[in-house]
């Protein structure tokens, strides 16, 4: 499948030289037929497709991930296409593309596109062409124009293409200097004998030079039909806009002749080999190729001979390469890799090695090929594999290119996006049995081609490794294999159905893993009258399910080294989960019921309100926790931020089950962010969220983050009785996280004022002996924020730390910082991100809570960058700007 693709990308870079770069919820859009032409639409999640009245089929992917758009257009037309006479007329197309059109001179087309900001190329392969750019989003227009010019209206100029034979020429001479290209280009010759795919993608010597004008022109004309076709246009687009422009640029065109697909290639039920082919030269090393034929890419045997190579030689700790690489150093290097194509494929074993090691590593490799049985397989070895290759298809969606080559190449040749999920279906149900089956009927020597390259005068023979194979193998014998595969090893961001996003943050360190899901809303899906009820929903969403009480759960978790908790903020809800990666298969269902049949057991939600009231009433006897559990209403009149977080004791007791239920329900419907982060089962974790996504999200409108209007009363004293001292906070009103340069002015100011090494514990505590604790605090959320200062100190000193806050604003604002403070502050800002973000958990709180308040997950660093650059008149401009005395709002807790 696209596994494959990857790999015969690989091959056609080979025998090209050019460079190749390589669905969701359901989603309806409308289209309003364009210009009389009537359109048949068919919606796959946020991928549109929409055929023209000509058949030229157009894909519509949108992603705002990043300010660029993706175009390609595959034309069901490469080498495999051609007849032996015009071999090779495919790629010398493809060239002749860059070297004018009928509106662009030679070299213009490149200059347009790169002069915007974007790159462009194409490719040829065996079953189709591709032609695609990748500029700006705004520069989408320009996109689509140059693709349908570079495909449609060619110049051929007869100057230009005699010129660009020869580079042609010696493309082909660099593939013949290519060891690896040469063995393939024999192979295919071999496997694929007596059809179109037994040429080389460039062609021969003889055919390039013979090309004319009036040939490219018919071979265009002949298969470069829009029924054929498909336009893909990936990235942050309009889809209304851009069905428009592909209508306007494609929808006039017509077919001239009709489009059968091609037949497969059978595989005989008795081969001719095992087949040797010799080649000497001036070679320093022996470049060895086996292939055996397989099916074409969409027989339902792929799955099963996909996973098998991987076993059998997919990377460094596979079965052939442990053995003769890195045991017995036989080779150099050694792989198998499995590539299928529209009419067929092959098995491919590749090896380097020195030539007097060749009659060893043949007899030792026929051996072990005869001895090969994929039923010994482990089940960790099996599924390990499984999850290599779909990382290798779930992969290709981090970049925008690899997005588009991967929908791209699913609708052409498989229908759509069905075909993926019948294909990761398939490969979860594959079976030793399966595998035995598949290696037995294809991997044959009777089926095998050997192409060799050996050093001159070296002894070396095709009949004797025909000997060799034909007393170490038998036809019917099986192999056996051991293989491991690895995790991807950067950070990966996947986008679910429905809006929500999977973030995937690996770590090998240790073998845990830790789960972090952010929802927008919380306090925000609230109305007045329902404070504290987001707080009462998260403590009890964890405490049962339809399967298992309260207690099963905590046993369940306790036998698993794991934890899980729910919390609710201002504007997220979040659950929260760690555990031993080994676990994975036991967590995830447990955490999936927790969220999609949560029990809310009315015995169970009766303990956490007497917990959250508890919680109140403790936090009231705490001068500080009574300061903070009013802070926000007090500074806030509207918004979430206008509630009191935990609500009160009797607005707790009175909610019911069916509050809780109809909170949770309205919750969970709005998009998440899942992110992970340590060791973890990546197929696993991928197909937890896409599931998790499918069943919860079903938002009407997206969550909206309000700037809230702060409250008009500016002081506030509260009494607690029989204490010994007085707290007060002085707070100033900050712009939100939206504004980068001011949050880097602050959090810089902020850092500068506190710590026992700051301005305020200098001053305050260590000069006048004002407070024990003595500090600042800097507090954001997306449209909204603010800068406190805040003492501890005894009731005869108030109007002293009133004077004292008072004249450290004033000297801020007089005179800029000198550099060393804010060198200090730089220095402690660094140094507390990384201590703090030591933990799994907090890593993937930190992107997951970011990204569901609609920040990039390293947001925090690049407010690291900003806050490296924050000047002494940054500083003093901020405060004098925000923290001006008559912008104060003050609170008191007193005795």
């Amino acid at each position: 499948m696209f596994r494959t693709l990857l790999l015969l990308a690989g091959l056609t870079m080979i025998a090209t030289g050019c460079q190749i770069t390589h669905m969701n919820k359901t989603q309806t859009t409308d289209f309003t037929p364009v210009q009389k032409t009537t359109l048949s639409t068919t919606t796959q999640g946020d991928t549109n497709i929409v055929k023209l009245k000509n058949g030229l089929t157009v894909l519509i992917k949108e992603d705002d991930r990043f300010p660029l758009v993706n175009v390609r257009l595959y034309v069901h037309a490469g080498s495999a296409y051609e007849t032996p006479e015009i071999a090779g007329i495919s790629h010398q197309l493809e060239h002749m593309v860059f070297k004018g059109t009928e509106k662009r001179g030679p070299g213009e087309t490149a200059l347009q596109i790169e002069s915007a900001g974007g790159m462009l190329n194409a490719a040829t392969s065996f079953d189709y062409t591709v032609y695609y750019v990748e500029v700006p989003d705004d520069k989408w227009a320009l996109g689509m124009d140059v693709v349908t010019d570079m495909a449609f209206h060619p110049a051929i100029d007869p100057v230009e293409l005699e010129s660009e034979k020869k580079v042609v020429l010696e493309e082909l001479e660099r593939g013949e200097d290519t060891p690896s290209s040469k063995l393939f280009k024999t192979l295919q010759s071999m496997i694929w004998k007596d059809s179109s795919y037994e040429w080389p993608i460039i062609g021969y010597r003889e055919t390039v030079q013979s090309f004319t004008q009036k040939d490219i022109k018919k071979y265009i004309a002949d298969h470069y039909q829009p029924q054929s076709m498909l336009l893909v246009v990936t990235g942050k687009v309009d889809p209304d806009q851009i069905l428009v422009e592909a209508n306007k640029l494609l929808g006039s065109l017509e077919n001239t002749r009709s489009f059968t697909p091609p037949e497969a290639i059978a595989i005989p039920e008795t081969g001719s080999g095992p087949q040797v082919v010799k080649m000497s030269g001036n070679w320093n090393k022996v470049y060895l190729g086996a292939a055996f034929p397989i099916p074409h890419g969409s027989s339902g045997k792929i799955a099963g001979l996909e996973l098998l190579s991987q076993l059998m030689g997919g990377d460094d700790t596979s079965r052939l390469y442990r053995k003769f690489k890195y045991e017995e150093q036989l080779v150099d290097s050694i792989s198998v890799s499995p590539l299928s194509l529209e009419r067929g494929g092959m098995m491919y074993i590749h090896a380097i090695l020195d030539a007097d090691k060749v009659d060893q590593f043949w007899s030792e490799l026929m051996t072990e090929l005869a001895t090969f049985d994929p039923t010994e397989f482990t089940d960790r070895e099996i599924e390990r594999a499984k999850l290599n290759l779909e990382d290798s298809l779930f992969l290709t969606k981090e970049t925008l290119s690899g997005l588009a080559s991967k929908i791209g190449y699913f609708q052409f040749f498989e229908n759509g996006e069905q075909a993926e999920k019948n294909y990761l279906f398939a490969l979860s149900q594959v079976t030793r049995d399966e595998m035995k089956n598949v290696y037995d009927e294809f991997i044959r020597p009777d089926q095998l081609s050997v192409a060799i390259l050996v050093p001159e005068g070296n002894g070396i023979s095709a009949k004797n490794l025909t000997a060799i194979t034909n007393k170490e193998w038998p036809v019917k014998d099986a192999l056996k294999k051991k293989a491991a595969v690895k995790l991807t090893e950067t950070p990966t961001e996947i986008t679910l159905p429905g809006g929500s996003k999977l973030v995937l943050l690996p770590d090998e360190t240790l073998p845990y893993t830790a789960m972090s899901m952010y929802w927008s809303g919380g306090d925000g899906e609230l109305t007045p009258e329902q404070q504290g009820l987001a707080s009462l929903t998260a403590t009890g969403l964890t405490r049962g399910t339809m399967k298992m009480t309260a207690t099963e759960i905590q046993d369940f978790m306790s036998d698993h080294a794991a934890s899980l908790g729910s919390t609710a903020g201002r504007n997220v809800f979040a659950v929260e989960c760690k555990f031993p990666t080994r676990f994975t298969d036991k967590i995830l269902p447990l955490i999936s019921d927790t969220l999609t049949s949560p029990a809310f057991d009315e015995t169970e939600v009766n303990r956490a309100k007497q917990d959250q009231i508890a919680g109140i009433k403790r936090s009231e006897d705490q001068p500080m926790g009574l300061a903070f559990r009013h802070l926000f209403p007090f500074l806030y009149k509207t918004g979430p931020y206008a509630l009191l977080h935990q609500g009160t004791p009797e607005e707790v007791e009175a909610f019911t089950n069916a509050d809780i239920i109809r909170f949770w329900n309205r919750q969970s419907m709005q998009p998440f962010t899942l992110a992970v982060c340590g060791q973890y089962d990546q197929a696993a974790i991928e197909a937890f969220a896409t599931k998790i996504a499918e069943t919860l999200t079903a938002q009407d409108k997206p969550y909206e983050f309000t700037t809230p209007e702060w409250g008009k009363k500016r002081e506030m004293t509260m009494q607690l009785p029989e204490r010994n001292q007085s707290h007060i906070l002085m707070l100033f009103p900050t712009p939100g996280k939206t504004d980068m340069k001011i949050s880097a002015d602050f959090e810089m100011l902020k850092t500068a004022l506190s710590g026992q090494s700051g301005l305020l514990f200098r001053d305050l505590r260590d000069k006048q002996g004002l407070a024990y604790t003595v500090t600042s605090m800097f507090w954001q959320s997306t449209n909204t924020g603010f800068i406190a200062l805040y003492i501890g100190t005894s009731p005869d000193k108030v109007d002293q730390s009133m004077a004292g806050f008072k004249t450290v604003l004033a000297d801020l604002a007089a005179t800029p910082l000198p550099e060393v403070e804010l060198e200090r502050a730089r220095n402690i800002i660094v140094g507390n991100y990384y201590q703090d973000h030591q933990s799994l958990i907090s890593r993937s709180r930190q992107a997951a809570s970011l990204m569901a308040r609609g920040f990039d997950r390293d947001y925090e660093e690049k407010l690291i960058k900003h806050a490296k650059n924050v000047t002494p008149q940054d500083i003093q401009e901020a405060v004098k700007k925000y923290m001006t005395v008559d912008k104060a709002y003050i609170m008191k807790v007193t005795p």
